[in-house]
């Protein structure tokens, strides 16, 4: 809990400092595009706030290298994360680092953790797949896609104040808690600095919404939850190798039913931002209360509110991943349900038949 409490405070610091400076960085780090397909903020606000989170994760993973055994690995994984951060703090600054060299940059960061720190996919307990990973380079391979696939997946949901955030937050407190069931303290000790680290970010994004996530966050993020789960199958042979799927399966399966929409339905290329994601049909056709008001406070608060549904549809996914991490079976029927729930609710929102339960209105 130590850890947790000190990345917090670190975090909300470096970020209400970012925050508090924003007018002598604005013309660099606000996000100053308020028409896009994807842009549903009211002004313009700093999107640099995988700052806070990085600076908070290394300061507890210095803290963790000093005190405990093995501890240097802590380290090494915020170094190895660089590449990722760099590429999505670059793009933020300078929107100029196209899509292609992000996933580039995050791959990097996957490979230097698999070298470095073993962070490598050995077993995967899906017929075929556990062939290709008996090779070290299949090993190596796999990780280097799933890492880069998750981090690019939690850019895609980072859509909304707090969305991307609090699922980080359910996520990284999942594996804390499957850590410490299975005895591994540094592994836990690096979820809980996480979990601080995302909540001093969570604290000022949301419901104000003063500051974004970022590329740069979403990306570092993405990757630091992607090797905390890789590590932790790694290291406890006790800890289901579906339980990591299971886990991240809402920004995986938002992705991945994306592109199937983009290219099969819409007959358009999946690099191409629409305005039909999920979390954005939420927003659109849920959020009944503000349609037609256009002033900020409104706005704003119909972007917070629409974060919460989201919670809950990652919770679909989290809680089971919690209850049966050691059962592969079980963690595969989860991930189809999963599956089979966000498909129906998404073509009944799309075909302006949201259930009443889900609608509301003020």
């Amino acid at each position: 809990m130590t850890f947790l409490l000190l990345a917090l405070l670190a975090s909300s610091v470096i970020t209400l400092w970012v925050v508090h400076s924003a007018k002598t960085h604005a013309h660099l780090s606000n996000d100053h595009d308020l028409s896009g397909p994807q842009k549903f903020h009211a002004f313009p606000v700093p999107r640099i706030g995988g700052v806070g989170i990085v600076g908070g994760i290394a300061m507890v993973a210095a803290l963790v290298a000093w005190r405990q055994s093995g501890g240097m690995m802590a380290l090494g994984l915020v170094v190895c994360g660089l590449p990722a951060f760099i590429a999505g703090l670059t793009e933020d600054l300078t929107k100029n680092v196209s899509p292609r060299r992000r996933l580039v940059a995050t791959a990097l960061s996957a490979a230097l953790a698999a070298w470095f720190l073993g962070a490598v996919i050995s077993r995967t307990d899906i017929p075929g797949l556990d062939t290709v990973v008996s090779f070290r380079w299949g090993a190596i391979a796999l990780a280097v896609f799933v890492v880069a696939g998750v981090a690019n997946a939690v850019n895609i949901v980072d859509g909304f104040n707090g969305l991307a955030s609090m699922c980080g937050v359910m996520m990284l407190s999942s594996i804390a808690y499957v850590a410490v069931q299975v005895g591994d303290p540094l592994l836990a000790s690096l979820a809980l600095a996480g979990v601080g680290a995302v909540l001093g970010f969570f604290v000022w994004n949301f419901p104000a919404g003063l500051i974004f996530l970022g590329d740069g966050g979403a990306y570092f993020l993405g990757f630091y939850i992607a090797e905390l789960a890789i590590l932790l199958v790694q290291r406890n042979a006790a800890v289901s190798p579906i339980f990591p799927l299971l886990l991240c399966v809402y920004p995986i399966f938002e992705t991945l039913f994306s592109i199937y929409r983009k290219k099969f339905i819409r007959g358009m290329s999946p690099g191409v931002p629409d305005g039909v994601h999920f979390h954005m049909l939420v927003y659109k056709r849920l959020m009944r209360w503000a349609v037609g008001n256009r002033n900020a406070k409104e706005l704003t608060r119909r972007n917070s509110m629409t974060s919460p549904y989201l919670w809950l549809l990652c919770m679909l996914a989290v809680v089971p991943a919690v209850l049966w991490w050691d059962d592969t079976a079980v963690l595969t029927v989860f991930i189809f349900l999963f599956a089979f729930t966000y498909v129906a609710l998404y073509w009944k929102i799309v075909r302006f038949k949201s259930p009443r339960w889900l609608v509301f209105r003020r």
